[in-house]
């Protein structure tokens, strides 16, 4: 890389860091830090564990996002230095090293940019994800079950922690639905993107005939509740059902009936959980999931008034938002930003960075319309 080329690449990357810096308030962020650390220090901090939590888990939060911040910043200083090394000495390694830590440097900078659009209220949020089988048949099933895969996969390749929670397997092939929790800040804020109906194109494995199918599989992202959003649910609104769990193939799990199914009857929800091994873990999953559906409907009703106080008749983002097509070309594109990748398999693999960032610069495009109409 010239020389030229190096300045004006670092000159590019400290402005938008100036920028990221501005966005996020870093006087007020370490004033923030100061405040929090300073009442988890209180002696009787514990004796209100949820106002503790609280306390807790924001610290290690905003703690985070400055460290993060402040590394950022000394690895941009830090590149200046070693690009002129490596020219002063003539070094290719050193050029090399160089290169490829502008290149990681690029890529941080520009995951800590969309970072700074993910402003929502539950957006620091771990996230549920809940993905069904819709039309199609077993090609759907088949569609659904790869769709898991595809998100397990980005959040192993990004070192996020997950769970999940249930599983229906589909008799022939593939999944009815799951539900699983990806346990990262912003996790939420980041996957909602992805929620509505994915469409799959492709020459059907289980056809016997060879011909196309057109599938489809509903995702569905919840914010995971946290105890200050205060979602009681009375025993007198849910029904409870044990039955026996089952794999895939309608093969049972287990020998025991220790799966959930909960209803809650005033709102018609219903959640199950059979991937723990005890009734009582199944019921705490199922509980956690009931609580995200009930506090995601709050959400919407309370979306639903504003946008009736603004005469605002659209509707989120229309149902169906990504294809993937196999055949009779490859092609993956998602129908509200028009970002497309020519490569499924690898999006298929996890590689969807590039899809959940062009969504969320879409979404904030949106809302500031909206805003401004």
């Amino acid at each position: 890389m010239a020389a030229p080329d190096v300045s004006e690449s670092l000159k590019a990357l400290g402005s938008t860091m100036d920028s990221i810096e501005a966005v996020l308030d870093l006087d007020r962020l370490r004033a923030d830090i100061a405040a929090l650390e300073e009442e988890a220090a209180a002696p009787a901090l514990w004796d209100d564990p949820e106002n503790a939590q609280r306390v807790t888990s924001r610290l290690s939060l905003l703690q985070g996002q400055l460290r993060k911040i402040e590394e950022l910043r000394g690895r941009i200083d830090d590149l200046e230095v070693l690009f002129e090394l490596a020219e002063s000495e003539g070094d290719a390694d050193t050029q090399r090293e160089a290169e490829g830590e502008l290149t990681s440097v690029r890529r941080a900078v520009e995951e800590l940019e969309v970072r700074t659009l993910l402003s929502g209220e539950y957006d620091q949020r771990e996230a549920m994800v809940n993905i069904r089988a819709e039309a199609g048949g077993v090609d759907a099933a088949d569609f659904a079950e790869q769709l898991q895969r595809m998100y397990l996969r980005w959040a192993e390749h990004k070192g996020y922690p997950t769970e999940v929670l249930d599983t229906s397997y589909a008799e022939e092939a593939g999944i009815k639905s799951t539900t699983f929790a990806v346990k990262a800040p912003y996790a939420y804020g980041t996957l909602s993107v992805e929620q509505g109906t994915h469409r799959m194109v492709r020459i059907s494995p289980y056809d016997n005939q060879g011909r196309r199918q057109t599938s489809f599989a509903g995702v569905e992202v919840l914010p995971v509740v946290e105890q200050t959003d205060h979602i009681e649910i009375p025993e007198n609104e849910i029904r409870i059902d044990v039955f026996r769990s089952s794999g895939p193939g309608g093969q049972s799990v287990n020998t025991t009936d220790s799966a959930i199914r909960i209803t809650h009857l005033p709102t018609g929800i219903v959640v199950s959980c059979q991937n723990e091994k005890s009734q009582i873990q199944n019921r705490a999953a199922a509980m956690r999931v009931l609580q995200a559906r009930l506090l995601a409907k709050r959400k919407e009703e309370e979306q639903a008034k504003l946008n009736a106080l603004k005469g605002d008749s659209a509707g989120s983002w229309g149902n169906q938002m990504r294809s993937y097509v196999l055949q009779p070309y490859q092609m993956v594109k998602d129908l509200r930003t028009t970002h497309e990748v020519g490569n499924p398999q690898a999006v298929l693999d996890g590689e969807i960075d590039g899809f959940l960032e062009a969504g969320i610069r879409w979404r904030k495009q949106q809302e500031q319309a909206a805003a401004e109409g």
